[in-house]
């Protein structure tokens, strides 16, 4: 008998399996820390916002002292033009009033207004200049009746105005059919009245003539509520 293979083979290099692997799972999107360049510019705008506030607040207030301010109704002197809690737009800029304008004005008696400090009266200020604060007898609303040296009267509810009969499509429901006057207004004055001539403060009571230099500016446009959004006539 010769030597031979014995039948048994060597084993084969390298595994006879392959061997499990660690699954390493990528975290979500939203759970991966924001790269550098978003923390720089979320830290930069952070940084910059107080003085984006600051410049937003310097032009509310060159608006509201210059230009366009807005203003609360706080009666039903005005009705059916105005209605309470209505919101108007005042421009202020070059305005000289006419007749049929609706205008605001500071108080002709020119009784001060409540004290409420420096602090206090600076934020009514501010906040009354965008319509949120209701003015407290400081400031009125009403519309141009007669210009400075003309003659106003009323008779049985009707308008005249040097002797002319004007017309007044504003005046709604309810006749005043009380007279009033004939009265000269002054030079330098207006004659103004509510269009709720049954309701109002107005040249006729209390008010008397408006200097010219008491007109903060004219009132065009209601800008609340929603439903009454619209161009004065």
């Amino acid at each position: 008998m010769t030597d031979g293979p014995s039948g048994s083979s060597e084993p084969t290099d390298g595994p006879s399996s392959t061997a499990p692997k660690t699954a390493v799972a990528e975290r979500p999107e939203a759970e991966k820390a924001p790269p550098a360049k978003e923390k720089s510019e979320r830290s930069a705008f952070l940084r910059e916002l107080p003085i984006l506030i600051l410049i937003a607040f310097g032009l509310a207030i060159v608006l509201k002292t210059f230009f366009v301010q807005a203003f609360y109704i706080p009666s039903g002197s005005m009705e059916p033009t105005l209605q309470p809690g209505d919101r108007v737009l005042v421009r202020k800029v070059l305005y000289e009033p006419d007749r049929g304008d609706v205008i605001v004005f500071g108080d002709p008696q020119g009784r001060p207004g409540p004290d409420r400090g420096l602090v206090g009266g600076f934020l009514h200020w501010l906040s009354e200049g965008v319509g949120f604060a209701r003015p407290q007898h400081e400031d009125f609303i009403k519309r141009v009746i007669g210009l400075p040296g003309e003659t106003v009267e009323i008779r049985n509810g009707r308008l005249y105005v040097d002797g002319l009969r004007i017309d007044e499509p504003y005046l709604e429901g309810r006749e005043d059919t009380r007279d009033y006057g004939p009265v000269k207004v002054p030079r330098g004055e207006l004659f103004v009245l509510g269009d709720n001539r049954l309701n109002s403060n107005d040249s006729r009571f209390g008010l008397g003539f408006v200097p010219v230099d008491k007109v903060i500016g004219r009132a065009f446009v209601i800008v609340w509520p929603p439903s009454r959004m619209g161009w004065l006539r």
